[in-house]
């Protein structure tokens, strides 16, 4: 069952007209979230950072989009799944409706919609005996900025740098921006360790505002010994790093086993993931 403006239709019954802004020029956001026997990790991060999104876009947010309202269409939209006492992956999407060109119409209404599909692990884990092997997706850039980093319905670097991943055997790129500094992964934040210091791309150089990246850094923070740096990342770097591993919600940290010819542990990534679960354990 799919949760179209609070109604619960199957998904035959939930296509959205061809006329619909999302469709028509990406005009539209998105979040995905995961979800545990009903609790939303990390919910208020991905709240706000859907409003602030929707200011940017100067989306005319409705007067019900409250946290508490949509947390609760989310958890009805698992009840119909049969997925409110298990894991699950979920997206909400949020769009301007219909009507006008490249300019809304004045009847181009903010519409929601909400999919919800199983997941296979409540916790997040690091599988120490399987290959992530990435390279450089340098056919196309992004251009550093505000609408870079939002989580927007325009995806076409990602979606051709994930048939590119796919057609070379490669586990995920990572891109870069104009600049031609590597600002991220097809699919998450990047994360560079060195001698025990941590370096992740800034918000300025176009990587995604992720919300376990915040996560992260702000694990991070409270190790004294742990020096953090918010930086831009030369490709030269990546070889000389101890490790490379990529963040977001959905699988929490995935650690990058071979960029080139550099093969790399995990160590750092393995201890990191045991402080995000026992954070979770705490929310």
């Amino acid at each position: 069952m799919v949760n179209l403006n609070g109604s619960l239709l199957t998904e035959a019954n939930s296509k959205l007209t061809v006329n619909n802004r999302g469709y028509n020029y990406g005009d539209a956001l998105f979040e995905t979230l995961k979800v545990v026997n009903g609790k939303i990790f990390f919910w208020e991060d991905h709240y706000f950072r859907l409003m602030s999104s929707m200011r940017i876009l100067r989306m005319d947010i409705p007067m019900n989009f409250t946290m508490e309202f949509l947390e609760a269409q989310i958890l009805k939209t698992l009840e119909a799944n049969n997925l409110l006492q298990a894991a699950a992956r979920v997206r909400l999407n949020v769009d301007r409706g219909v009507g006008g060109k490249y300019a809304p119409s004045k009847d181009a209404i903010v519409q929601y919609n909400i999919s919800v599909e199983p997941h296979d692990n409540p916790f997040y884990t690091i599988n120490t005996d399987a290959k992530y092997i990435v390279d450089l997706y340098k056919d196309y850039f992004v251009a550093p900025g505000l609408l870079s980093g939002l989580k927007s319905n325009n995806k076409a670097i990602q979606v051709i740098g994930s048939i590119y991943a796919k057609e070379n055997d490669f586990e995920n790129c990572l891109i870069l921006n104009t600049n031609k500094s590597v600002i991220e992964a097809l699919n998450g934040n990047l994360f560079l360790v060195k001698d025990g210091n941590i370096k992740t791309p800034p918000l300025e150089d176009g990587c995604l505002k992720g919300v376990m990246r915040k996560q992260i850094l702000e694990i991070l923070s409270k190790d004294v010994n742990i020096t953090i740096e918010e930086a831009s990342i030369s490709p030269f770097e990546l070889q000389k790093a101890d490790e490379l591993f990529i963040t977001n919600v959905i699988k929490g940290i995935v650690s990058i086993t071979k960029y080139r010819k550099k093969q790399f542990g995990n160590d750092f990534a393995q201890s990191l993931v045991k402080k995000l679960n026992a954070k979770l354990r705490l929310l």
